[in-house]
C-alpha cells in the first residue's frame, strides 16, 4: 500500500510541470494572436485615427497581456452570469 501512495504522488508530480508548460504555451499563443489581429485589423478600421496617432498600428506584448487579461474576466463573468445562449436547446 506504500508504494502505491509513492506512485500516486510521482504521479502528480510529473503531470504538474507539463500541465503547467501547456497553460503558459497557450497563454503566449493567445498573447500572439491578440497582437497579430490588432495590427491586422485596427489600422483598417480606424485608419485615421491611426494616421493622426489616436490610435496605436502595433501594441505592446504588456498591451496584449492586459487585454487578453480583460478578456478573460469579461468572458468569466458572462458565463457565471450565465448569459450566454444555448442554441441547441432553443429549438
Amino acid at each position: 500500500m506504500a508504494n502505491k501512495a509513492k506512485m500516486d504522488k510521482r504521479w502528480w508530480a510529473a503531470i504538474i510541470p507539463g500541465v503547467i508548460a501547456i497553460i503558459i504555451i497557450v497563454f503566449i499563443i493567445a498573447l500572439f494572436i491578440i497582437k497579430l489581429l490588432w495590427g491586422w485589423i485596427v489600422p483598417d478600421l480606424f485608419p485615421g485615427a491611426v494616421a493622426q496617432g489616436l490610435v496605436a498600428r502595433t501594441i505592446s506584448w504588456y498591451t496584449a497581456f492586459k487585454i487578453a487579461l480583460v478578456l478573460g474576466i469579461l468572458s468569466g463573468i458572462f458565463k457565471a452570469n450565465g448569459s450566454h445562449s444555448n442554441w441547441k436547446n432553443s429549438k
